[in-house]
């Protein structure tokens, strides 16, 4: 593997688990909200914080083949 796909594979992994954390992130604010609310989750707004996760998860697993196509896109 050269140094561009090393470096788009890098780009995608950290991409992938950034979106993990904010979603992570984002339900535990959520959770804190409701809970000094004292109001219960509701499960539309939880599923619409969970697709950054979903796409993450997605990224990571297919991360080898985005780097490619992104190393391709950059070489013109």
């Amino acid at each position: 593997m050269e140094a561009p796909e090393r470096g788009a594979l890098m780009l995608v992994r950290f991409i992938a688990v950034a979106l993990i954390g904010w979603t992570a992130i984002d339900l535990a604010l959520y959770w804190v909200v409701c809970n000094h609310d004292h109001t219960p989750m509701k499960p539309f707004p939880s599923l619409l914080k969970l697709i950054p996760f979903v796409l993450g998860v997605a990224a990571l697993i297919k991360s080898k083949a985005l780097a490619e196509w992104i190393s391709n896109l950059l070489d013109g």
